[in-house]
């Protein structure tokens, strides 16, 4: 399991790197039965670290937001493709003190497909 962490850990750094211009320095994934989670650490680029430094936490976490809704696609595909399961839902949260980020990925159970929109099944 570990080159699995290992692999999406990588792969969220890439991502984040290649949307914000740095990439966190820490990342580290947990894998759960139907749960992986990525946590990262200093992740803030060096504007949005001025930003927060002036008060502006609010303008910081919505562009995050923002990222994180663009980004969220790949995301879920790198931990579709690297896992080998398919993602349910994906969640994201930032704080920026501590400057720590979460991104969550459902997992449809083992044995399950997943339901389209129109209620048939994959």
């Amino acid at each position: 399991m570990g080159s699995v962490t290992a692999a999406i850990s990588n792969a969220t750094v890439k991502l984040l790197h290649a949307y914000t211009g740095r990439g966190p320095t820490k990342a580290r994934t947990y894998i759960d039965e139907n749960l992986i989670t990525v946590v990262l650490e200093d992740t803030l680029t060096m504007g949005e670290r001025s930003l927060v430094r002036d008060g502006e936490i609010e303008l910081v976490l919505a562009t995050r937001k923002a990222f994180q809704r663009t980004m969220g696609p790949e995301l879920v595909a790198a931990v579709e493709r690297e896992s080998g399961r398919k993602v349910y839902a994906f969640l994201s949260d930032n704080r920026a003190d501590p400057d720590v980020a979460v991104e969550s990925f459902v997992l449809v159970p083992r044995g399950e497909g997943t339901t389209s929109g129109d209620g048939s099944t994959d």
